[in-house]
């Protein structure tokens, strides 16, 4: 008579999930093991978390449960429709304008975050084409070629045509962080100029923006009688393009939760609202909103940890 063996029971060795969690981190980050070592003893990262140094989140989860079944739609359209929609974005200046304030719909920040409204504003289409017009005028090598776009288009596939635009869409980004005083006249010009353009699409657009900058250029008056301008809504057009530059780039767009490892906000937590460009790569900085902070601050990439299970929609 043969008599069984208990199994023993396995004993994890201490440190096995330390261990896997510095591999995860040496293969997100792509550096040695070593080094993700040191940069996980330095931000204290916990489960899920990831330095925003490296990684990617395009559509932050949110508590906005309309804009995340909004943007899983989407992902899920026939082959038919996604060829529509990229031969629309393929038409400069106006269809690509539309194309991404449909595909970055706006948003909220969480309740008692003190954030409000993201990619927002009732006339971001004709402002961000208004964008494209004044890159168009000051720098028209940056405009992709009709019939190079025309050709991606076919593809159907979105983010080769953001390929496509990414020194288009970077400049855009960077006339949008322009003072009003700078921004109005060089708008005014570049719509003089589409206003002559051979260019079709361009001339339409030009003609039909024409009504909007005047209203908003219009001075007002304030209660007291004084005249003032408003600032232009710009915020959810620069969050539209801080967006579609992750795409290509890497980085961490608004709306994304992370803690701040900073001396002074230490273990903070709070929400992207904005991403800060340099000539080329993934952003230099983030523009935070601390929860329930009366003001907003600037942060490094390494300065911040994107909390856990922040990307929403899974490619």
């Amino acid at each position: 008579m043969t008599s069984r063996r208990t199994p023993k029971r396995r004993t994890p060795k201490p440190g096995r999930a330390r261990q896997r969690a510095i591999r995860a981190q040496a293969t997100q980050a792509g550096v040695p093991y070593l080094a993700a070592a040191r940069q996980l003893e330095l931000a204290g990262l916990r489960p899920g978390e990831a330095l925003a140094a490296f990684g990617r989140t395009v559509y932050p989860a949110g508590a906005d449960s309309f804009r995340r079944e909004t943007v899983q739609r989407r992902s899920r359209r026939s082959a038919a429709e996604r060829v529509a929609d990229t031969r629309r974005a393929a038409i400069l200046p106006q269809g690509r304008a539309e194309h991404l304030a449909d595909r970055f719909p706006p948003t909220r920040g969480l309740p008692g975050t003190g954030v409000g409204p993201l990619y927002h504003g009732e006339d971001r289409r004709e402002l961000l084409t208004m964008l494209y017009l004044v890159v168009a005028a000051e720098s028209p090598g940056l405009v992709p070629e009709v019939g190079d776009l025309a050709w991606i288009a076919e593809m159907g596939e979105e983010t080769a045509l953001d390929t496509a635009c990414a020194a288009l869409d970077r400049d855009a980004r960077s006339v949008a962080d322009r003072r009003p005083a700078a921004l109005w006249p060089a708008v005014e010009r570049a719509l003089q100029l589409g206003a002559r353009s051979n260019d079709w699409p361009q001339r339409q657009a030009a003609a039909r923006l024409g009504t909007l900058y005047r209203t908003l250029t219009s001075p007002r008056e304030s209660l007291g009688g004084e005249p003032y301008a408003e600032e232009p809504p710009l915020d959810g057009v620069r969050q539209i393009l801080d967006a579609v530059l992750i795409v290509a780039e890497d980085g961490h767009a608004p709306g994304t939760r992370i803690r701040l490892l900073d001396q002074r906000h230490r273990d903070r937590v709070g929400t992207i609202i904005g991403a800060m460009w340099g000539p080329s790569g993934p952003p230099i900085g983030y523009t935070v909103w601390p929860d329930d902070a009366g003001a907003a601050i600037n942060a490094g990439p390494g300065d911040l940890v994107v909390l856990a299970d922040q990307e929403s929609l899974t490619r």
